[in-house]
């Protein structure tokens, strides 16, 4: 682009902003608030993205091409300022504008709330699937909540987590469209009447349902390039009628609106409590809520492009992913659409059904699988649970056909048993294709979690290890690598990931390498700021940034992460050692409101950085950090300033990871066990580029299932673990409180140590030891960091796409068309 060309987009972008601020604010400049000038900034980004969005609505109809639907109980999005800009190509135009009008883009930027429509994994990679949809030119939607609160958001009191609303949508949201013509009616509860037709066909009947009203709430997604926006819609709840007007001039006004706030409340919050009745019912009613908004809408949209009453052909013009097990009551509600509202048989609709779905399994562990009580789903979905039934007898037949011999197959592999309905069972029966999310956890999906569903439907199965987007995750968080790496290689990598291989004939230049160090070096000092504003601790950005962020749960470790803290400050006070490098360990993540042993965890992180960082013997040679509020916006910070990726769960009980990748491409090395996706990038980076330790899935499973572990055993043999198992008992962490902790020791020792932290503890120092000295070698260190950046390609979030599409889908040869 020529000098003239950009001063003249950087003034009209100028202009678009001003025109807002009067004209949609109704504000003078001088006037605008930080909150109102990202709104100003937004509403002009908008404009060019609206456009661009009906554009590629109306390039999809023109074509007729088969379009994706990606139903999700999360969406990650974070904030969508900068990600839009720079997909857009518009970064920096919009910063000139602002400059010439006194502001700084990164100040507007900060002035954004992320959006709240997610918890942890699950919805980030849900976003980046859709920025990589986009990005690819797939016409594909997302369908999900529009939570009005979220999960929550996370303060920390005396160390303690307490849970606050996360009222992201207070001063509303420039990215959300209303389209309240485009509401759906969804009846629940009720009771089913049972009728025949004309021609003596039973005909079910669903009788005094009360109504959920759904009214959509689209979010552009831009893919890199701006050529196609594609759309997230989210629904609210809303009651069918406000409130009942008769009771409201009795006098009982609270009564009057009772069923506006009741049906409301399906919207407010992601994952409500599940341990009282009312938060299963509350979660059951979310979850079928936005897939019978999503299929209504989907079917509403296929009849208007292709009017076929009888959907013969609807598995060549539509594709349904179900992520996880929270959209599985999808399948019966296109059942029930097909055989109720259309009036297909039977064999006919669950072709349809079957053609259309597919599933995407998140979970290795048995007790996170979704199940529902029979009693609790009738009363709330007397219809769909018949329908669950029929499918279910159908299903037992198959199996009692497949397996002659062996009568307690079908009872096994049912989808209703002993009073429950189990959606894992239902999602699989009801799908064309059911992939794991990495090598390894697609294996052991096979192998331990439905073994005789994979006897049963083997081509059904099949592998999509997880990624993430290059287009966040490096360019639009860490701005100065991804200038370097284009410096270096060209800005194909944007869109082809594997162009960083690229960098690997500069990995030993001592300028690269010098550069490369600088802006970690910069990006540290950044992150050091926000904790010290955050947590209040004070850190040496030289120091190792030693770094675990993402859910806290005891299958992740956490804990193993602090019995490492421990250890190391016991060396340094009772042994009298010295580090062998400065090191800050850095914590972030949520609990969910129920989880005790998490919240726990959390508290224990506290107590050790209260005993850690004020111990003088220590110093600054050892610093402990917990980041409150974990979210997108603060994973954009810590991400790029990681020196080294804690990715420690044990072996053989994370699906995948994605935190992984994100610190990889940003040049951190990773220190963790064969587990999840970590399998994989040892392989793409090189066993000499990475730390591994501790025991494999399949030991793993052995010692469980031969009862072989001893955990006392270890105890008794090695000092280091006696030592730092003794401190939860002994009140070393929470003198005000010395037995506290002392439920860990229990677990670890007398409980059977469910998570094999003993087992693994010893090669964790061991493997830690040989981090520390590496770090101490800064070209050696750099060296493995820029490799790991150069080899981290398979892990785009584009690989994963574009195999959907080819392998499930149906979508293969989309972008061409798109571009013709």
């Amino acid at each position: 682009m020529s000098d003239a060309a950009h001063r003249a987009d950087v003034s009209a972008f100028k202009e678009s902003i001003l025109r807002h601020v009067r004209y949609s604010l109704g504000r003078e400049w001088e006037e605008l608030s930080g909150r109102e000038l990202f709104s100003a900034v937004s509403l002009a980004v908008r404009d060019r993205i609206l456009d661009r969005m009906l554009e590629t609505e109306r390039r999809v109809r023109v074509e007729g091409a088969k379009r994706v639907y990606y139903l999700s109980m999360e969406f990650l999005v974070g904030r969508s300022l900068s990600n839009n800009l720079h997909n857009l190509g518009l970064f920096d135009i919009c910063r000139d504008a602002l400059v010439n009008m006194g502001v700084d883009i990164e100040e507007v930027s900060e002035g954004e709330v992320d959006a709240a429509l997610g918890n942890g994994g699950l919805g980030r990679l849900a976003a980046c699937f859709l920025d990589s949809m986009a990005s690819l030119d797939l016409p594909g939607w997302g369908y999900g909540i529009n939570y009005e609160f979220g999960l929550f958001r996370q303060e920390i009191h005396d160390g303690w987590q307490h849970e606050m609303p996360d009222a992201w949508r207070t001063s509303g949201s420039p990215w959300l469209i209303e389209r309240a013509d485009d509401k759906v009616t969804v009846p629940v509860y009720g009771h089913i009447g049972h009728g025949v037709d004309d021609e003596g066909e039973y005909e079910p009947t669903w009788h005094e349902a009360r109504e959920l009203i759904g009214v959509p709430y689209d979010m552009p997604i831009v893919g890199y390039g701006g050529n196609t926006v594609n759309t997230l819609r989210l629904y609210s709840a809303r009651a069918s009628d406000d409130f009942d007007m008769s009771i409201f001039n009795s006098g009982d006004y609270v009564e009057a609106v009772k069923a506006k706030v009741e049906s409301e409340t399906v919207s407010k919050v992601l994952y409500p409590s599940d341990d009282v009745e009312e938060g299963r019912e509350l979660r059951l009613l979310q979850e079928y809520f936005f897939v019978a908004c999503a299929l209504h809408d989907i079917l509403t949209r296929d009849l208007e492009l292709h009017d076929e009453p009888s959907f013969a052909g609807l598995v060549d013009r539509v594709a349904i992913q179900l992520n996880d097990t929270h959209p599985a009551l999808a399948i019966p509600e296109m059942m029930r659409l097909l055989l109720d509202e259309h009036g297909l048989e039977w064999d006919a609709a669950w072709s349809v059904v079957t053609g259309v779905f597919a599933y995407t399994n998140h979970t290795l562990l048995p007790e996170a699988l979704e199940v529902w009580s029979e009693a609790l789903m009738k009363r709330v979905l007397p219809r769909h649970l018949q329908i669950i039934g029929e499918i279910d007898a159908r299903f037992r037949g198959e199996v009692a056909s497949a397996f002659p011999e062996e009568s307690e197959r079908p009872d096994a592999m049912a989808i209703i048993s002993q009073g429950a309905v189990r959606m894992a069972h239902l999602a699989i029966v009801g799908s064309h294709s059911v992939n794991g999310v990495a090598e390894l956890h697609s294996e052991l999906v096979k192998t331990q979690l439905v073994p005789s569903f994979y006897e049963l439907w083997p081509d059904k199965f099949q592998n999509k290890t997880n990624g993430v987007t290059q287009r966040r995750w490096l360019l639009a968080c860490n701005p100065d690598l991804a200038d370097l790496i284009t410096h270096v290689v060209g800005d194909e990598w944007v869109c082809d990931l594997d162009r960083l291989r690229a960098l690997e004939a500069y990995v030993d230049d001592p300028a690269l390498t010098e550069y490369f160090r600088r802006v970690k070096r910069l990006n540290k000092r950044r992150l050091a700021r926000v904790i010290a504003d955050d947590a209040l601790v004070h850190v040496d950005p030289l120091s190792l940034f030693d770094v675990q962020i993402k859910r806290i749960h005891q299958y992740k470790r956490q804990l193993l992460f602090c019995m490492y803290m421990a250890h190391e400050y016991f060396r340094v006070v009772e042994d009298g050692a010295t580090p062998i490098t400065p090191r800050t360990f850095i914590v972030a993540g949520k609990a969910a409101p129920g989880y005790w042993a998490a919240k726990q965890i959390i508290k224990l992180v506290h107590c050790i950085a209260d005993v850690v960082n004020g111990d003088p013997r220590v110093g600054d040679a050892l610093k402990v950090a917990f980041i409150p509020d974990y979210r997108v916006s603060i994973a954009e910070k810590i991400v790029p300033a990681a020196d080294l990726s804690e990715q420690i769960s044990t072996a053989g009980m994370e699906a995948s990871g994605t935190g992984n990748m994100k610190l990889s491409m940003n040049g951190a090395l990773t220190i963790g066990t064969l587990d999840g996706a970590n399998v994989e990038i040892r392989e793409e980076v090189g066993d000499d580029n990475i730390f591994i330790f501790g025991k494999r899935a399949d030991e793993i499973a052995a010692m469980r299932t031969e009862r072989s572990y001893d955990p006392r055993a270890i105890y008794d043999a090695d000092e280091r673990v006696r030592r730092v198992v003794d401190s939860f008992r002994d009140g070393a962490w929470s003198p005000d409180q010395p037995d506290r902790f002392a439920w860990i020791a229990e677990s670890l020792l007398d409980a059977g140590d469910a998570y094999y932290h003993l087992a693994d503890f010893g090669s964790y120092v061991d493997t830690q030891d040989s981090v520390g000295a590496l770090y101490n070698d800064p070209d050696a260190w750099t060296r493995m960091a820029i490799l790991n950046v150069a080899r981290i390609g398979k892990f785009s979030s584009d690989r994963t796409i574009r195999q959907y599409a080819a392998d499930i889908w149906g979508l293969a040869g989309v972008r061409e068309r798109a571009r013709v």
